[in-house]
């Protein structure tokens, strides 16, 4: 989607509090306007609807962005980051199945901003296995329920509780803990005590990963994706609408707001929810084995 370089040209590279600023003046867009310029997108590769539908959506790049500040990583490069998957995500789209955009591309949007993390920390040689990435991506969250977020090594009922939680061995938490907690350089500090200027990053071999795992990452993200999106088509308007707001928006909607809106208890919106989401999880079984997806 080259069309679009004109209005990523504001980079937050640049000056993220210049481009945090910049891109509150894009305006957000109703439904029906999101929908027809999609579909001018999927029809005509209008490139001017393309943009609008990527600008209007920078400021959820931004707030999902923020959210991965604990890192080390520069946020400019993170937000940079996100809107590549912003922008897959809007050549992907599908405004027929029914779901708003910004539904649709917090997935790509995460999955873009996971993947450049997991590259950078090239110190840290993390595991490639899905439970290690969800350690390394939810260690910071667990500790802090546990309010153990002091240096050093955790405690034993710490590590045996989050390796439960995450389906980890203690070890891989002890390690993981370890690496997470300053024992890593910033990739472009600069070195200490050699001859000349230079940063860490200058002195590391190239960890970049394989691109034929990087295809088969992102292929296998999109599959997911698509029985997903397939998945949901089986719900009705109602079990939908509850399970976006329930269960695929960055701050859920409360089970007492949903429940004003249909006129009904808390508790039968809870039971909705649960139905909906087991029969999300039995159809997305059943297409991941006849399409061969693990």
């Amino acid at each position: 989607m080259a069309q679009l370089s004109t209005s990523i040209a504001l980079s937050p590279e640049q000056g993220l509090s210049r481009y945090l600023t910049e891109i509150r003046k894009f305006p957000l867009l109703e439904k029906n306007e999101e929908f027809m310029l999609a579909k001018r997108w999927r029809e005509q590769e209008d490139p001017d609807a393309a943009e609008r539908l990527v600008t209007s959506h920078l400021r959820l790049v931004a707030k999902i962005a923020m959210g991965y500040r604990g890192y080390g990583l520069p946020m400019g490069e993170v937000i940079s980051e996100g809107n590549v998957g912003l922008m897959q995500a809007v050549k992907k789209f599908e405004p027929d199945k029914g779901f708003r955009l910004a539904t649709y591309a917090m997935w790509w949007i995460r999955a873009s901003i996971q993947e450049y993390i997991l590259r950078s920390w090239s110190l840290v040689k993390l595991g490639t296995t899905a439970a290690q990435k969800k350690l390394f991506f939810n260690l910071r969250r667990m500790k802090g329920e546990m309010q153990a977020l002091e240096e050093g090594d955790l405690r034993p009922e710490n590590v045996a509780e989050i390796a439960r939680r995450l389906d980890v061995s203690t070890q891989e938490v002890i390690n993981m803990n370890r690496r997470l907690s300053g024992g890593d350089a910033s990739l472009n500090a600069p070195l200490g005590g050699m001859d000349g200027d230079g940063e860490w990053q200058d002195w590391l071999a190239d960890d970049e990963p394989n691109q034929a795992d990087v295809y088969t990452d992102k292929n296998e993200f999109s599959a997911r994706m698509d029985l997903l999106t397939s998945a949901m088509e089986g719900l009705t308007e109602r079990e939908k609408h509850i399970i976006v707001e329930r269960r695929l928006k960055d701050d859920p909607t409360t089970l007492e707001d949903l429940s004003q809106v249909y006129n009904v208890s808390r508790e039968r919106i809870r039971q909705i929810e649960v139905r909906a989401f087991e029969k999300l999880q039995k159809a997305i079984r059943n297409a991941a084995k006849e399409q061969g997806v693990t």
